[in-house]
This record gives C-alpha cells, sequence and structure tokens, in this order.
C-alpha cells in the first residue's frame, strides 16, 4: 500500500465518523477514543488506520519489534498499514529547494505493523493493571501539574463542579474518591494545556469541555480506569465539518500522549515506530 493510499483511507474513516455524529450516533467516537487509548503512542490518523484496518487489534508493533520479543508474525497474516516518516536526500539532477537548503526532505510512506493476535511466540510480559484505582498514577500526574507550574489545591465546595481551572491555577473538590481525582485532575489539565492560549475565545466553552473530558477518556482507558462519561458527549466534537474534527482529534491525541508519557513513567514495549507514529502528518 502505497502513504496515497492510506492517506486516502484516513480521509474515508474520518468523514465516516464525521457523518456518524452528524446523524447523532456518537458511539463510533467512544469506540475510536478507547482506540486512542490502546495506542496512545500512534497519531490521531494512525489510530484511525488501525481501526479502520483491524477493528479487534489490541497491541501492535512491526515485523522485527515482534521478532525482539520472540514472537513472529504467522503465515498468511496481513499487515496493518500505518504512514510513517522517511528522511530522503534530493537526486543530484533535480534543481535545490527554492529556499536553499539542501538537507534531506521529509517524506511520508505506509509501513506495516500486526496485531499481537496475528503473532505467535513467547508471552508476553505482564503489566500491572491499575483496574478500578490509579494507585502511583495519580503522584505522577500531580508531579506533571507541579512541572507545567500549575498551582494545585483543593475546596470543599466548588459551587457544584468537581473541579475548575483559571490558568495556571487547578481546584478540585476535596471530597473526591481516588479515580474520580484522577480523572477530574486530567480534564483539568487538559484545559490548562489546550484552551488558555491566545485562541481561546475562538472555541466555545461546550467544545473546550468535550475535548477536556475526551482527554480525561482517553487517559484513563490508557491505564486502566473506567470512566462515567456518556458517548452522547462527545458528538459535541463535530462543528459542522470534517477539518475541524480533525483538529480536534489531533489536539486530544498529542494532549493524551503527552500525559500518558509523564504517568506511565516508560514508552510501552512492542512499539518500533513511535517516533514516526507520534509525528506523523495524518
Amino acid at each position: 500500500m502505497k502513504a496515497e493510499e492510506a492517506k486516502k483511507i484516513v480521509d474515508q474513516g474520518l468523514e465516516t465518523l464525521a457523518a456518524a455524529l452528524e446523524c447523532g450516533q456518537s458511539e463510533s467516537m467512544k469506540t475510536y477514543l478507547t482506540a486512542m487509548g490502546r495506542f496512545h503512542d500512534y497519531s490521531w490518523g494512525n489510530v484511525l488506520l488501525i481501526v479502520s484496518q483491524k477493528p479487534d487489534a489490541t497491541r501492535v508493533a512491526g515485523f522485527n519489534a515482534w521478532k525482539k520479543l520472540n514472537r513472529f508474525v504467522k503465515k498468511g497474516e496481513k499487515g496493518i498499514a500505518i504512514i510513517a516518516p522517511m528522511m530522503i536526500k534530493p537526486k543530484e539532477d533535480q534543481p535545490p529547494p527554492t529556499n536553499g537548503d539542501e538537507r534531506s526532505i521529509l517524506r511520508f510512506k505506509a509501513v506495516y505493523v500486526f496485531d499481537v493476535n496475528q503473532t505467535d511466540g513467547d508471552p508476553l510480559p505482564e503489566f500491572a493493571q491499575v483496574g478500578g484505582t490509579p494507585n502511583g498514577h495519580t503522584d505522577r500526574l500531580k508531579a506533571l501539574v507541579a512541572a507545567h507550574g500549575i498551582t494545585l489545591e483543593y475546596a470543599e465546595s466548588l459551587g457544584g463542579a468537581n473541579g475548575c481551572s483559571r490558568g495556571g491555577h487547578i481546584q478540585l473538590l476535596s471530597a473526591l474518591s481516588p479515580a474520580e481525582e484522577f480523572s477530574v485532575l486530567t480534564h483539568e489539565l487538559a484545559h490548562e494545556i489546550l484552551h488558555w492560549g491566545e485562541d481561546r475565545s475562538q472555541s466555545s466553552k461546550k467544545l473546550r469541555e468535550t475535548e477536556a473530558e475526551a482527554v480525561a477518556y482517553v487517559v484513563c482507558q490508557a491505564i486502566g480506569l473506567e470512566t462515567g462519561s456518556a458517548a452522547a458527549d462527545y458528538i459535541q466534537l463535530y462543528q459542522g465539518d470534517k477539518e475541524t474534527l480533525a483538529e480536534s482529534l489531533g489536539r486530544i491525541q498529542r494532549t493524551s500522549a503527552a500525559i500518558l508519557e509523564a504517568v506511565l513513567g516508560e514508552p510501552e514495549p512492542a512499539t518500533e515506530i513511535t517516533e514516526y507514529a507520534t509525528h506523523s502528518a495524518v
């Protein structure tokens, strides 16, 4: 599969997602965000590619990455195409770029990953599951909040809210359960990262709330926490055109990935092309 063909799959998937949201079928967005939690090292477009080609995928890696784990792709299995960048040098007979920069040029190509159920071999290492409590993840989340220079305080009452973000200052309700505390703090941190810039006035409060809740959902799913967020809420990410939807998905993916990198402490094994997927243009 060529990169152009893979990009067409992304466009088709985005159109399908937008059409479902426009018809009020928001469960498809929840399914997509769940996949984003599983594949948080990948760009939003590559997540869409994985879901479009293999909806039941749970853990993917390249052919050589599986070999390093003593697992081997089964004969006849079809790879899942994603987009990865590559640096190429201009040919000698080609004129240099107009800006005079003769260094390598960034291009994109299709590469293939395989889901774990497409492989055989040694059992994979078991990772600690969070279950219904965030365990030590909350401490790392709080450390990330502090690293951003954000003050975190607790209050007995917030006028009916569980938390609030004020630009450099987060307040949480003191009576929250450990799981609620983690989820709400993630939500408010997403606001701090995404919604206190110069373009704040260009987005609606409804969209900002939906993006923050989507980030919290992705992060909680990734560490094994159940959330009570309703699928219907995510319909607000669709503002009438797929370009705006793509922008929101990109913002959600980048913010979720940044939070999870800090919360999980280290990249998950068996993802051979993390740096490709994270910086992919799709």
